[in-house]
C-alpha cells in the first residue's frame, strides 16, 4: 500500500500534462479551428486588342481664303472712291481712280519720242533700201556705204525699241491709277477718301486704301498637337461650331496639311475648305473643331483603373503564375473609361483590373 500511493501524484501529474496540452478542445470536446493566411481575390481580365476610336475637340480660326491689302502703286492723289465697307465687288472691278499730273506729262513725252523715232527710222530704212536696189547695178555703190547705211538703219532700229518700250512703261503706269479687284470678295476696309495723298506701302499712307476678303470660301486653321498628328490624314471629315451660332454644326473635310510640326508650339498646322455662300460665317470667327482620331490598326486598351501612374512612371500589374509583375508602358488616346497603351504586353496577357502601387511585385494573386 506505500509503494501505490507513492505512485499516484505521479499518474495524476502526466493526466495533468495531457489535459494541458488539449486545453483548446471546445467543451464539446471538439478542436477548434487555427486561423491561417488567406489569399484576398483580385478582380482581373485577359487583355485583348481593340480599334478606338476617339475624338480631339480643339479651338480653330476661320480666316478668308484671300485676303489682300491694297496700296496705290504710284504716288498720286485719290480722284474718285467707286467702293466702300461691305461692298461686294466682283473679279476685276473698278474701286477706286487715282491722279498724278507728273505722269501726264511723262506720257505725252514718251508718245512724242516715240513718233520721233519712228520717224527716223524711216528715213534711214528707206535709204539703205534704195542703196541696196541701186547695188545690183554693179558699179554704182560701194560696199562701204552700203554697210553704213545698214548700220544707221539699225541704229534706229534700236532706238525705235527703246522708245516703244518706254512709252510701254508709261502706259502702265498710267494703269496703275486705276485699283482694280484681283479677285471676287467683300471690302472689309476702307482708309482713305477723295483728294487723299497715296502710294506705296511706306511711302504714300501707312494703312492701305482698301482690304479685300474672300468670304464665300474660307479656311479653317487648326493646330494639332504631336501626340495626334498620326492619327489625322487628308479626306477626314470634321465638324465645329462657332459662339453666335451654337445651335447649328457645319461639316469640312481636312483639306490641307503643313507636314511639319511649328518650333514654337510643337503642333502641326491643319486646314479646311469651309464654303459659306450664304456669309453666315465671318473671317476672325474662332471656332471649336472636333477631329476624329481613328487608328489604323487595332491596339492594346485597358479600363483607366488598370494604370498605375507612380513616381517611378506608368505601369500595369500582369499576372504570371498567380503573381504579380509590374509592366512598364506608355499611354496613347483615352476615352471616358479606356485607355491606350503600348509596352511589352500581348493579346491574351491577364492583368489586375484596380492595380495599385500596394501590390507588390511577387505577391499572390487569386
Amino acid at each position: 500500500m506505500k509503494n501505490r500511493s507513492l505512485y499516484l501524484p505521479a499518474a495524476l501529474t502526466g493526466l495533468l500534462a495531457v489535459m494541458a496540452a488539449t486545453g483548446c478542445t471546445t467543451s464539446q470536446g471538439k478542436p477548434e479551428a487555427t486561423s491561417t493566411p488567406v489569399t484576398p481575390a483580385i478582380e482581373t481580365f485577359v487583355l485583348k486588342a481593340d480599334t478606338m476610336s476617339t475624338g480631339l475637340a480643339l479651338p480653330g480660326e476661320l480666316i478668308a481664303y484671300q485676303q489682300v491689302d491694297l496700296y496705290a502703286k504710284v504716288n498720286s492723289f485719290v480722284k474718285t472712291m467707286k467702293a466702300d465697307i461691305g461692298t461686294e465687288v466682283k473679279e476685276g472691278q473698278l474701286l477706286a481712280t487715282l491722279e498724278a499730273p507728273e505722269l501726264v506729262s511723262q506720257t505725252a513725252a514718251a508718245e512724242s519720242k516715240l513718233k520721233s523715232q519712228l520717224a527716223v527710222y524711216t528715213a534711214s530704212k528707206a535709204t539703205y533700201d534704195r542703196l541696196l536696189e541701186t547695188s545690183k547695178t554693179p558699179g554704182t555703190i560701194s560696199q562701204n556705204d552700203l554697210d553704213v547705211a545698214y548700220a544707221r538703219k539699225s541704229s534706229d532700229l534700236a532706238q525705235l525699241d527703246a522708245a516703244k518700250a518706254a512709252h510701254r512703261e508709261v502706259t502702265v503706269i498710267k494703269d496703275y491709277l486705276e485699283i482694280r479687284a484681283p479677285f471676287a470678295g467683300v471690302i472689309t476696309a476702307r482708309n482713305v477718301n477723295a483728294g487723299a495723298y497715296v502710294g506705296p506701302s511706306g511711302k504714300g499712307s501707312e494703312l492701305p486704301m482698301f482690304t479685300l476678303q474672300q468670304q464665300k470660301h474660307l479656311r479653317l486653321a487648326v493646330s494639332v498637337p504631336e501626340a495626334n498628328t498620326g492619327y489625322l490624314k487628308q479626306g477626314d471629315d470634321i465638324t465645329f461650331t462657332v459662339r453666335s451660332l451654337p445651335n447649328q454644326t457645319f461639316h469640312a473635310k481636312i483639306t490641307r496639311m503643313a507636314g511639319a510640326l511649328d518650333l514654337r508650339l510643337r503642333s502641326e498646322k491643319i486646314e479646311m475648305d469651309v464654303f459659306n455662300d450664304d456669309r453666315k460665317l465671318l473671317p476672325g470667327m474662332v471656332a471649336e473643331v472636333s477631329l476624329p482620331l481613328n487608328a489604323a490598326q487595332t491596339t492594346m486598351t485597358i479600363p483607366k483603373s488598370a494604370l498605375v501612374a507612380s513616381a517611378e512612371g506608368l505601369f500595369v500589374i500582369k499576372v504570371v503564375d498567380h503573381k504579380a509583375e509590374r509592366v512598364a508602358v506608355k499611354k496613347g488616346r483615352e476615352t471616358e473609361n479606356r485607355v491606350e497603351v503600348f509596352g511589352s504586353i500581348t493579346q491574351g496577357d491577364v492583368l489586375v483590373t484596380k492595380a495599385s502601387e500596394e501590390i507588390r511585385p511577387g505577391t499572390s494573386i487569386k
